[in-house]
């Protein structure tokens, strides 16, 4: 005999109620979390997860049943939304076609995306109040197929040290993965295609300074597998990553932990998960909370990038 599915859940969620369905249904089946958890993990993080994505587009990576069955990249809104769901249109010109992308302004829109099997949030990395115009500049740090974790940390050492000299401040997270993102926060004056110049002026200065563990070789054939990537890519139009407090569609439920600067040298991704970050969310609060009131000018970063340019170090072609 099957099981007999849970009734529906609602959950009250900053003066709205959410329907929750087969709130019992096991989305991690190593430490058997449920869409329940799920939904109330992302209310206990409620305002950091808020702060990462207010006003963003945002792509949604959903499991319908769970992390095992397909992933869904969903760039529109789900069907069946309540009227107090926001989105914001974007325009794919490859395509010539437009999407109502949705757009965070509170915790029950997060809650009910994962109604709608949602695990991993990856927003723009503008707002709508002018999508071409990106307000957050990203480094991410991936590394290759045979880079250890320590090498990860280390390279984040050495952007840490480039952005103090630029008067930039980075805020570090893990992605949820192997590698480390940090996030500065720029004026939403350049479009993408000059802020991808500047993050590539930036990844070169990185590389030039530490050759033995970062690159910037585009194509990943032709990198050194041992070496971090300092991925200038993610700035370009439409890219998106895992925001600040998302959980990934990994075995254990990993999240993309804001940490402090002093923890980026010892940190381990995988003590960052569904199960844990909610204690330490109610202990340390918001470490992302200051990024908007930190808005570096990319003038000097721009910089870089004619010199470079002019000495040859043409930008990659803009990706897909």
């Amino acid at each position: 005999m099957a099981k007999a599915k849970a009734p529906a859940t609602e959950l009250e969620v900053g003066g709205r109620t959410v329907r929750i369905s087969n709130p019992d249904r096991v989305y991690f089946p190593g430490p058997g979390h449920t869409k329940l958890d799920l939904a109330n993990y992302y209310i206990a993080v409620g305002d950091g997860v808020v702060n990462a994505l207010r006003g963003r587009p945002c792509m949604l990576h959903r499991f319908p049943e769970g992390i095992e069955g397909e992933k869904v990249h969903q760039k529109r809104l789900p069907h069946g939304a309540p009227d107090w769901v926001q989105t914001v249109r974007v325009h794919f010109p490859r395509y010539d076609r437009d999407a109502d992308e949705l757009c965070v302004t509170e915790v029950a829109q997060v809650v009910w995306a994962v109604q709608m099997s949602t695990v991993e949030f990856h927003p723009w990395n503008s707002r709508r109040a002018d999508v071409e115009k990106p307000d957050e500049w990203r480094i991410d740090l991936d590394p290759g197929d045979t880079t250890d974790f320590a090498t990860v940390r280390r390279v984040a050492g050495v952007a840490r040290e480039v952005l103090d000299e630029l008067g930039a401040t980075g805020f570090p997270k893990t992605t949820g993965g192997d590698g480390l993102h940090v996030y500065v926060r720029i004026r939403p004056e350049h479009g993408f295609h000059d802020v991808r110049r500047a993050a590539l002026a930036f990844a070169r200065e990185v590389e030039r300074r530490i050759p033995e563990d970062a690159t910037t070789t585009w194509w990943r054939k032709d990198r050194d597998p041992s070496k971090v990537f300092v991925d200038f890519n993610q700035n370009a139009r439409d890219h998106t990553i895992a925001c600040a407090y998302s959980v990934r569609g990994t075995p254990q439920a990993t999240v993309s932990a804001p940490l402090t600067w002093e923890e980026v040298p010892d940190c381990e991704p995988a003590d960052f998960t569904l199960a844990t970050m909610p204690a330490r969310y109610a202990k340390l609060g918001d470490l992302h909370a200051g990024i908007d009131d930190a808005v570096f000018d990319l003038a000097p970063l721009l910089e870089w990038a004619e010199r470079d340019e002019a000495e040859g170090e043409a930008a990659p072609p803009e990706p897909d």
